[in-house]
């Protein structure tokens, strides 16, 4: 069953996706066609241009970010939040379903 995350842009607009279990937020933004998740290293962590900021009211329900992940999100070009992921590394569950993220202004 698809699971439904809905991004939020820097200007308001939303969009919301119907992501394949298994696979990464970043590549479900990706596969349709979400502006404001560049992607350029396609996911292997190196970029941090799939960055999102994740509401607090889901941020329990996701594991915590592993110490590259920390490291690739100071690296941002927009400024950090306190929510803020990288997209390539939530891999989407059914308790995801409903996931509202934030993008930032920029992600160069």
């Amino acid at each position: 069953m698809p699971v439904r995350i809905e991004f939020v842009a820097a200007d308001g607009s939303r969009r919301a996706v119907e992501a394949a279990e298994g696979k990464s937020v970043m590549r479900a933004a990706v596969d349709h066609g979400v502006e404001g998740i560049v992607a350029d290293c396609g996911g292997t962590m190196t970029c941090a241009t799939c960055h999102v900021i994740v509401p607090p009211e889901w941020a329990a329900r996701l594991p915590p970010p592993g110490a590259d992940e920390e490291a690739m999100l100071e690296m941002t070009a927009a400024p950090r939040e306190a929510g803020s992921r990288l997209s390539c590394q939530l891999v989407v569950t059914p308790q995801l379903h409903g996931l509202t993220l934030r993008l930032p202004s920029t992600q160069y």
